[in-house]
């Protein structure tokens, strides 16, 4: 730990976390632009596995109570510790009128959380970050409230779309203790939140790729249409990825076309989604690898002929932002398959940068058996999706901007 603590500290749902490398690439490269800060994580981690990001950041990770009853003590001296704090009764107030709103333990558990932050932040944290407008925002919030300091947010997706309107336009609300300032990492949510502010700026500013950390593209020789035709995937196994209508669709592929179709990344419907593809008869063309490390899906991505990422708008209104894999995979000169959710028409124009197809399984079968037969399709689109990368993705951009966001909230002064 540096003599001086970190004046800024960054609110993380769970650190570290394979699907949320996007949080890593953007720490590690605000620690290299100087940026001095802690981790506040709310959950421990769960993944076997790590991004080689992880072991690059040097800041100091804290872990909050992932459950009050988990460490009661320490719980209960933080929340008496909170009230002896002037912003103790502001921070309640809102606090009981959220739960009045929305009557859960997770409600109660973020509070939690927070008092216990409020006592353990060292005496000269400035400022507070949050990834995810949704629960490490309200912690951040509240533990604002207990520590009269400014706070800010990062928002991505499913933050944005399923959090109820009346929390998302008090996070937005400089009356109501809401944010100093909003980013997000697309236009389609930047509008959106800005359409709720009642003040709070909300800043576009994408993810990009550090293309630093990633090989250059292959050399990909022509295929013959009668080739084998490797297909890969990268996601987690939930509704909105859309995977059951990909297995759907392979299933209806022509019987002469030698598919193989990869699918990387965890999630709740594994067992479903598998058995789904035995029901169909498939099961023995598809691998389901679980979740890999950043370098084993750079070279699954390299030994495919196409990516394919079939998003949707899942039934309580989640959805992708722009993921990150997309872009991954324009790294690689890999030919893309996906949809016109959210904001991936922001990063590909269908028919230019690859192929933006409804998402029932008929339709994705064709846009499929038409890259695997037509071997020409794929090359040009790659290409130019590799050049509106490097024009308009790139990391380094929005880290300039991020940066010059959070350093001025970062002054000199006494807190409550």
């Amino acid at each position: 730990m540096t003599a001086q603590a970190p004046r800024l500290a960054v609110v993380v749902k769970g650190w570290p976390r394979l699907s949320e490398t996007f949080i890593a690439q953007e720490l590690v490269a605000l620690e290299r632009a100087g940026l001095d800060f802690a981790i506040w994580s709310l959950r421990h981690p769960t993944d076997k596995k790590t991004h080689p990001l992880h072991d690059q950041l040097g800041a100091q990770v804290h872990y909050l109570p992932e459950y009050l009853h988990d460490e009661p003590v320490r719980v209960l001296r933080s929340i008496a510790a909170a009230m002896t704090r002037r912003g103790f009764w502001t921070a309640a107030r809102h606090f009981l009128r959220d739960l009045m709103r929305d009557r859960n333990r997770n409600r109660i558990r973020r509070f939690g959380q927070a008092c216990v932050m409020a006592r353990e932040l060292p005496s000269d944290t400035q400022a507070l970050y949050a990834h995810f407008l949704h629960t490490p925002a309200s912690v951040a919030r509240y533990t604002a409230m207990l520590r009269s300091m400014p706070w800010s947010f990062s928002a991505h997706a499913k933050d944005i779309w399923t959090s109820p309107e009346w929390e998302l336009r008090e996070k937005l609300d400089p009356a109501q203790v809401g944010a100093a300032f909003g980013a997000t990492c697309t236009a389609f949510g930047a509008d959106h939140l800005k359409g709720l502010s009642a003040g709070t700026p909300v800043e576009l500013i994408y993810h990009g790729l550090d293309l630093n950390r990633f090989p250059a593209p292959p050399e990909r020789p022509m295929r013959a249409a009668d080739d084998p035709f490797a297909m890969v995937s990268v996601g987690r196994l939930v509704e909105k990825k859309g995977f059951d209508n990909l297995v759907a669709a392979l299933a209806l592929l022509p019987p002469d076309i030698n598919w193989h179709w990869t699918h990387i990344g965890g999630g709740a419907l594994g067992d479903t989604l598998k058995q789904q593809a035995v029901d169909l008869g498939i099961g023995d063309r598809i691998t389901w690898r679980g979740a890999c490390d950043q370098p084993e899906v750079i070279a699954a991505m390299r030994a495919a002929d196409l990516f394919v990422l079939p998003s949707r708008i899942a039934q309580d209104g989640d959805r992708d932002g722009l993921p990150n894999v997309l872009m991954e995979a324009a790294s690689q000169k890999l030919p893309i398959l996906s949809t016109p959710v959210s904001a991936i028409p922001e990063f590909i124009d269908t028919g230019v940068h690859g192929v933006l197809s409804a998402d029932d399984p008929a339709t994705l079968a064709r846009h499929m058996a038409d890259f695997a037969l037509t071997p020409a399709k794929g090359p040009d689109m790659a290409d130019a999706a590799l050049a509106r990368l490097r024009d308009g993705f790139q990391m380094q951009p929005g880290i300039n901007q991020l940066n010059g966001l959070l350093k001025p909230l970062l002054h000199k002064g006494p807190n409550a």
